[in-house]
């Protein structure tokens, strides 16, 4: 009977860490930008970021956007400070100087990144 029960504690373990293994994903982003944009004119971005879960196990840990390959924004969540929703948008505004090649990529604290996301913007004089 103890084998039994052995087995079937065991059994029920692996499935459930099958199923949370299936469930489980990577932070991805999406970026919304206007294509062009005036020289001189204010751009506003929004990263929206999608991941399955915002537990204090399992949460996006950080998101990150940047412009011509430099970092213009980062957000870093903790356990006790994660993001508002499993699913949850920043926005930021920059002002348009030059072309610009946004990059925005976001991690889930346990699987990492479904990678970057990229956009152009043309800046037209």
């Amino acid at each position: 009977m103890k084998k039994m029960v052995t087995a079937g504690t065991l059994s029920v373990l692996v499935f459930c860490l099958s199923v949370g293994v299936a469930t489980a994903d990577k932070s991805s982003v999406t970026l919304e930008v206007p294509q062009s944009v005036q020289k001189g004119a204010e751009l506003t971005i929004r990263v929206t970021v999608t991941h399955s879960a915002n537990t204090a196990l399992h949460y996006t840990e950080w998101l990150k956007v940047t412009v011509n390959q430099k970092e213009v924004a980062r957000w870093d969540y903790t356990s006790n400070s994660r993001p508002e929703a499993a699913v949850f948008t920043k926005e930021l505004k920059l002002k348009a100087v030059e072309n610009m090649e946004i990059t925005a990529q976001a991690s889930c604290n346990n699987h990492g990144s479904k990678g970057p996301g990229t956009v152009k913007v043309t800046v037209m004089e």
